[in-house]
C-alpha cells in the first residue's frame, strides 16, 4: 500500500527521529506545523498500512517504523523502473544519465559506482 504525500512527509520525520513521541513529532514539523489531531489521524492510517507501531508508556505512544526509507524508496523505484521504463533497469539508467543536471565529477562517481557493482558480480 502506499503512503500519501502528506504520509509521506510524517514518515520522513518518524525516520529522522528513529522513535518519536507526538510532541517530537510536532516539533519537526516545518511552520505552518499541522495539529497534534491531524498527525495523529495520519498516524493512525499509517498504522492500518503497516508502516508504523508505537510502544505504550502510561498514556503516551512512543512512534516507530516498520519499513525503513531505503527499503521504501527501492519499492517505489521499482515501480516507476517498470512503469515507466519497461521494466529496464537500464532504459531507466540511460534517462536518469541523460536527463538529470550531473556534473562531470557526479558522473566519474556515478562510472566509479558502476565499475565498482560490476567488480563485485564478476567475483
Amino acid at each position: 500500500m502506499a503512503l500519501s504525500k502528506t504520509e509521506e512527509q510524517l514518515m520522513e520525520i518518524i525516520w529522522k527521529l528513529d522513535k518519536a513521541f507526538m510532541k517530537e513529532i510536532v516539533d519537526l514539523y516545518p511552520e505552518p506545523k499541522p495539529a497534534p489531531s491531524t498527525i495523529a489521524t495520519l498516524l493512525k492510517r499509517m498504522q492500518d498500512k503497516g508502516f508504523v507501531a508505537y510502544k505504550l508508556y502510561g498514556n503516551s505512544r512512543q512512534y516507530f517504523a516498520l519499513v525503513n526509507k531505503e527499503e521504501h524508496f527501492s519499492k517505489h523505484m521499482n515501480k516507476i523502473v517498470k512503469n515507466y521504463f519497461n521494466d529496464s533497469a537500464l532504459q531507466f539508467a540511460s534517462f536518469f544519465t541523460r536527463s538529470s543536471n550531473l556534473s562531470a565529477s557526479e558522473l566519474e562517481e556515478l562510472k566509479r559506482i558502476v565499475e565498482d557493482e560490476l567488480q563485485n558480480k564478476k567475483q
